[in-house]
């Protein structure tokens, strides 16, 4: 062999182990980059795991929509029966109304807002409606009417919250309608004896007066 065909044999081979090198090299980078997709991949579930464990139960979400809107609407009412009202019981107990169902529904908004829970900005339509039908009476049908409302009212809460104290599966919920329920128990009672006033008082006014004289009998035929 002549000395400048070993050159050239030694040539070829350096260069097959140059690109030998390189081709090993772009294995492990391709297997580096293998290596850590899997793990952006398992980051997915896990991010979609923790969203979905925050979620409430679809019975507890009900119990919050419903209980938000109801309380919403009793303090609207009480409101509205605050400056419409006739009857100075009527008034005192709206003031009341107002009162508790706006610390109930600051604290189930906090408690819903913590778990990701939507909570009703406004009223349906219906409650509007009902809202409007009340706005269009005034003195003793106002009373009569309002007092109905709150008595029906008041006798759903009870059975929504009730319900929820025994069979929730939040636990922050579960005590909080364990907590609320006594109160709402006490609005339902004073509902239908103020009610029960209203009718008595609006029986009275309309019972016809006894004209008689004291002692004197009344003229016969």
């Amino acid at each position: 062999m002549s000395h400048s065909t070993f050159r050239l044999t030694k040539l070829c081979t350096a260069l097959a182990a140059l690109g030998l090198a390189a081709a090993v090299s772009a294995q492990d980078s391709t297997t580096g980059s293998g290596a850590y997709s899997p793990k952006t991949k398992d980051a997915t579930p896990s991010t979609q795991s923790s969203k979905q464990d925050s979620a409430l139960p679809s019975t507890d979400k009900k119990f919050v929509e419903k209980a938000a809107t109801g309380g919403m609407l009793e303090v609207q009412l009480g409101q509205l029966a605050q400056q419409k009202a006739s009857s100075e019981q009527v008034k005192q107990f709206a003031a009341k109304m107002a009162e508790d169902h706006a610390k109930a529904n600051d604290e189930l908004k906090q408690i819903a807002s913590a778990k990701g829970a939507q909570v009703p900005a406004a009223l349906d339509k219906s409650e509007q409606k009902e809202i409007q039908k009340l706005e269009k009476l005034s003195g003793s049908d106002f009373d009569r009417e309002y007092m109905k409302r709150m008595v029906s009212d008041h006798k759903d809460d009870v059975s929504a919250f009730e319900k929820e104290a025994k069979s929730g599966k939040d636990a922050e919920l579960k005590s909080f309608a364990q907590k609320t329920l006594p109160t709402l128990q006490e609005h339902m009672k004073l509902a239908q004896t103020t009610y029960d006033s209203i009718k008595e008082s609006r029986k009275s006014a309309t019972k016809p007066a006894d004209t008689t004289a004291p002692g004197k009998p009344s003229a016969t035929n």
